[in-house]
């Protein structure tokens, strides 16, 4: 009798279903943790440019043109989100991070105005809040 070695299909197939199941849960666990991480670049861009206008602020007490190219408050473009200014007065400003297209972050949106209102807007999923940035899936904060 000769003695045989190895796995039998039914071993392996076993351990492709092992493998496949493993997948299929842990996949999309870490594409929403790699969203998150991106995420990070907006909340840094829209923090980083708050205090830019509030110093623009302090120099010529207005925000008309703050955003304006070659001040202190000229709106930066980061690794995965791009800043726009709008609603500038005297007294207020909006501060929009919007994703660039390589991003891969289509359908979020975040702001933050004069008196540190925070919104933001994600795709289907994501959810939208009037309050605080998301930073999860479902709207969580």
């Amino acid at each position: 009798m000769r003695k045989t070695s190895g796995f039998s299909l039914i071993e392996l197939m076993v351990a492709v279903g092992i493998v496949a199941i493993l997948g299929a849960i842990a996949l999309p666990a870490y594409r929403d943790y790699v969203t998150r991480g991106k995420l990070a670049d907006a909340y840094t861009l829209l923090s980083a440019q708050r205090v830019k206008m509030e110093q623009y602020y302090q120099d010529v007490r207005d925000y008309t043109n703050a955003c304006a190219p070659n001040t202190v408050a000229t709106p930066s473009t980061g690794t995965y989100f791009q800043a726009v200014c709008s609603n500038l007065s005297a007294t207020t400003y909006t501060i929009t991070a919007t994703p660039l297209a390589t991003s891969g972050l289509t359908g979020f949106t975040f702001t933050i105005d004069q008196n540190n209102n925070k919104t933001s807007a994600g795709p289907t999923g994501w959810g939208n809040s009037a309050t605080c940035w998301i930073r999860a899936k479902n709207g969580q904060c």
